[in-house]
């Protein structure tokens, strides 16, 4: 941390490496490169500190919540016990009253309740322009805010309706070949690991849900395995790979786990960010220059589905989104269509 051109800004040191300079990229747009200190650097903001796991500066984060004025801790408070009342997941509750907790510390002794659109406007403004939030934390902060004025204080919605929304990016999914799967599988050794990754892409499953799944999730009988309360809190039912069967079987009888399907040393659930270290490790020995993390295992899943010729509305019941549009996304990156245009250059 330090300044540079009057700015408080994070440096970031790594010895160069294409792959690692493209993804720094690829998450931080806004880093930069210094000639003068032959490094990058990121803006010093706690939205940045956060995704690179800093502690946040004063005033942020969690911190912020115990230096909010008495007048508005009650509508902290009104927030939070009716987002638990709305069973909101512990992850958006506390997304939602830390966006929110930002809005209520900067206005010290001024009433939340007394804001007008046109002063939320110029706050949203302040984030965009002042501490140079990204277009996701700027929607999160807009939708915790929305939520008070609309669910809390019962506020009609021609009230935010003034107030624009960032543009959100519209990224493609990551997706590998079928070869390049195959290469990273070769390379776990570990038996554990390596059908934790094969569930990942053979059943299209997010980290978080291969983490959660219990011994008695998995029907081997009737060859299907079952997610319980995945994002958006729905269930659903998914086809066990038959060739994983046996590979599934010995894991069961070497590992002998008791509730959940993958325990760590000490029992309970894997780490997520053990599984992901696992996937990296696997990329980095197949030797796979790719900026993808292991949730382009689903997204391969997906798109090779959709490559097979599987009906669009039944991949996405397999992966459990509840809008379709969600899924028709990785028929833009199928080459099932895309394989058969013929370039003019061809012809030359």
């Amino acid at each position: 941390m330090g300044e540079h051109h009057n700015r408080s800004v994070i440096f970031v040191h790594f010895p160069y490496h294409p792959l690692w300079k493209d993804e720094l990229r690829q998450k931080f747009s806004i880093a930069k490169w210094s000639v003068s200190k032959k490094c990058w650097y990121l803006p010093d903001t706690n939205s940045i500190r956060g995704e690179i796991g800093m502690k946040p500066k004063t005033g942020a984060g969690k911190g912020v919540m115990s230096q909010i004025r008495p007048v508005n801790q009650a509508a902290l408070t009104r927030m939070h016990e009716l987002l638990l009342l709305k069973a909101y997941s512990p992850n958006t509750i506390r997304t939602y009253c830390i966006e929110f907790s930002q809005l209520l510390y900067l206005l010290k002794d001024v009433p939340v309740d007394s804001l007008t659109p046109e002063r939320i406007r110029s706050y949203l403004l302040y984030c965009t322009t002042k501490l140079k939030l990204s277009e996701n934390v700027i929607h999160s902060r807009m939708n915790a805010i929305k939520f008070y004025f609309e669910q809390v204080l019962r506020q009609d919605k021609v009230f935010f309706e003034e107030i624009p929304r960032p543009k959100k990016k519209s990224p493609l999914p990551k997706v590998m070949s079928k070869s390049d799967i195959a290469k990273i599988f070769a390379k776990v050794d570990n038996l554990k690991h390596l059908v934790m990754l094969k569930l990942c892409y053979g059943m299209g499953l997010r980290v978080g849900e291969v983490v959660s799944l219990k011994v008695t999730d998995v029907d081997s009988q009737r060859m299907v395995v079952h997610i319980e309360a995945a994002k958006g809190k729905r269930d659903r039912c998914v086809s066990l790979p038959s060739s994983i069967l046996d590979e599934l079987r010995d894991y069961y009888r070497a590992y002998r786990p008791k509730k959940y399907l993958f325990e760590g040393q000490g029992g309970g659930q894997y780490a997520i960010r053990s599984v992901q270290a696992v996937f990296k490790n696997a990329m980095r020995k197949a030797r796979i220059n790719k900026t993808v993390g292991i949730h382009g295992l689903r997204h391969s899943y997906a798109t090779h589905l959709v490559e097979c010729g599987t009906d669009m509305s039944f991949v996405q019941k397999l992966l459990g989104h509840s809008d379709i549009k969600t899924t028709a996304i990785y028929a833009k990156v199928s080459n099932r269509q895309l394989g058969n245009v013929r370039s003019p250059l061809d012809d030359l």
